[in-house]
């Protein structure tokens, strides 16, 4: 899981990031020492876990959690325990009280690794359209508004002719294998293009909707056969 830290003590912060090396199932992506920082970073990324102290400057925690929308699971971390209860109105996934032990840190974790697990992407294809969970939510894509798909470590994103990016936790092999092998190829280890909405062909790179993506060599002679060339 994709996690930051926010808190505004330094040796608070540090606690969690020693915390957070002796497990598996996270990945550091920021460390931040007020609310309006992590705003950013959760606006700019793709995070599923926040570790979150409540008393901060500018904005303390509860009024992230107000103001953000998708919200990411959140393990609060405060040495306030009156906060407890007006906390879990947000759905908290839990409630960390310093200081903290590494057993009670290890079981919120897998809390949080069971929710992250039961949303994992599910994709399930019928005729033209396919159904993504994402948000929380089954959301169905009509096939022929798909431009192309990219690859984003674990996660994909796909990139629809009206503007819309759905990011997903899947895998490229999973998700080709949801899809129509008459509309879609595979061009390169990190994209999934739709044939028909490829615009021109040009040395070592495909145009879709003003961006260039690149031909890998290994998938060169299978874009060809596809292509109904004259």
């Amino acid at each position: 899981m994709r996690c930051i830290v926010v808190d505004d003590d330094d040796l608070s912060r540090s606690v969690i990031e020693d915390l957070i090396e002796e497990t598996d199932t996270l990945e550091l992506i920021a460390t931040c020492s007020d609310a309006v920082e992590a705003f950013k970073v959760i606006k700019e990324d793709h995070i599923d876990l926040v570790f979150l102290d409540i008393e901060m400057p500018k904005m303390n925690g509860l009024e992230m959690m107000r103001t953000l929308s998708p919200l990411p699971q959140i393990i609060l971390v405060t040495a306030h325990e009156k906060y407890a209860l007006e906390s879990y109105e947000y759905d908290i996934t839990d409630f960390l009280h310093k200081p903290i032990s590494l057993a009670r840190f290890m079981k919120a974790v897998d809390k949080a690794y069971k929710v992250f697990e039961g949303n994992r992407a599910s994709i399930t294809s019928q005729d033209k359209t396919i159904f993504i969970k994402a948000d929380s939510k089954l959301v169905q894509i009509n096939t022929e508004d798909v431009l192309y798909i990219e690859a984003l470590g674990n996660y994909m994103r796909i990139f629809t002719a009206n503007g819309q990016k759905y990011t997903i936790l899947s895998t490229m092999k999973d998700i080709i294998s949801k899809l129509s092998s008459e509309d879609f190829v595979r061009v390169h280890r990190s994209f999934i293009v739709r044939i028909d909405k490829i615009e021109s062909i040009e040395d070592n790179y495909i145009v879709i909707n003003n961006k260039q993506i690149n031909i890998g060599k290994a998938y060169k002679d299978d874009l060809t056969q596809k292509l109904n060339l004259l």
